[in-house]
């Protein structure tokens, strides 16, 4: 009898510890075999992830009782983290939870011209803001996407929050907005609604920057985006203030004067029929959506309220207008403003 224990015994013992080398094996010993990303966006759900590294790793019970141990549903971070071969299922989970992201989330805005725009990525980025811009004036690029300037190509960077592989080249990012670009005009909804507008999505980037321009009231754009409409439909000149800054390249006056208006630029609209040639600013996804929705109205002037609440008096005809204008002149010249 006491040999029959002893046997269990060492059986048991035996059992034991190759139950315990294969516990030890699946979270200790490589899980991975190939290469393959974990992307987390805000409303990426825990179960997704997980799906995500099951479908890619062995070791999945492994996975789930370590993963619970460290809290990590209740600890997702936003990022791209990249999963290599040899990482066991431990490594797995410490690097969705404290490893770094392999992308960098680049916030683009507000950019006036391909200059502004190449410093604002290059501070995000390890390459200069030299090459970021000689990649925004590449003609090789720009032709083979199908532009004809880097005025032109500015078009495709939408503002937006991106993420974006922390090491990516200027070149690969530029075709990166690209693909974005092409997305956010590829939805039937906005399909059809250029085709109501009748304009090209480079054409409602360029009315769209006046747009932006013109007003930071999200109300007023649809409103103002329609006066232009109308202008465009009328053959009429644009006479937009903005696009004569832009010729001028100073973004700062507050007063247009007879000088300004009579500066020779494809950007003056004072002096030349239709859109400018590409967009005078980055405009905003509202103004974006501004032109795409632009009210129907029989306005066709619009002026800034002598208030300086930011907003515009609208009119039909000239004789109104002209009264808004000189309305608004009077309360310049009261406040001194003559530049």
């Amino acid at each position: 009898m006491r040999k029959f224990f002893i046997s269990l015994l060492l059986v048991l013992l035996l059992v034991g510890g190759v139950v315990a080398y294969y516990c030890y094996g699946m979270f200790y010993n490589s899980a991975v075999d190939e290469v393959f990303t974990v992307r987390i966006t805000p409303k990426t759900t825990y179960e997704a992830v997980v799906d995500k590294i099951k479908k890619n790793s062995e070791y999945n019970w492994a996975f789930e009782f370590y993963a619970e141990y460290l809290e990590l549903e209740s600890n997702l971070r936003v990022g791209t983290f990249r999963i290599e071969p040899g990482m066991s299922v431990m490594t797995i989970v410490r690097t969705l939870k404290y490893g770094d992201s392999i992308t960098t989330r680049l916030t683009i805005n507000n950019a006036r011209t391909p200059e502004a725009l190449a410093k604002k990525i290059a501070a995000k980025f390890e390459f200069s803001e030299q090459d970021m811009l000689s990649t925004l004036r590449d003609s090789t690029l720009i032709a083979e996407l199908g532009y004809n300037s880097a005025e032109e190509m500015f078009s495709i960077f939408i503002p937006n929050t991106y993420e974006l592989f922390s090491d990516i080249s200027p070149r690969s990012l530029v075709l990166k907005f690209k693909e974005e670009f092409d997305k956010f005009w590829a939805s039937k909804e906005r399909q059809r609604k250029l085709d109501r507008v009748g304009l090209s999505p480079l054409e409602v980037m360029t009315l769209a920057s006046i747009v932006h321009e013109e007003t930071r009231a999200k109300s007023e754009m649809p409103r103002i985006a329609g006066v232009y409409m109308n202008r465009l439909e009328k053959d009429m000149l644009l006479q937009a203030d903005p696009t004569v800054k832009y010729a001028i390249n100073d973004p700062s006056v507050k007063r247009i004067l007879k000088k300004h208006l009579k500066i020779e630029s494809p950007y003056n609209t004072y002096i030349h029929k239709g859109l400018p040639p590409a967009p005078i600013a980055m405009p905003d996804v509202a103004a974006i959506e501004a032109v795409l929705d632009y009210e129907e109205h029989d306005y066709l002037y619009f002026c800034a309220r002598a208030e300086f609440d930011g907003k515009h008096n609208f009119a039909e005809t000239l004789e109104e207008h002209n009264k808004n204008a000189r309305a608004y002149q009077d309360a310049l010249n009261k406040r001194n403003i003559k530049k």
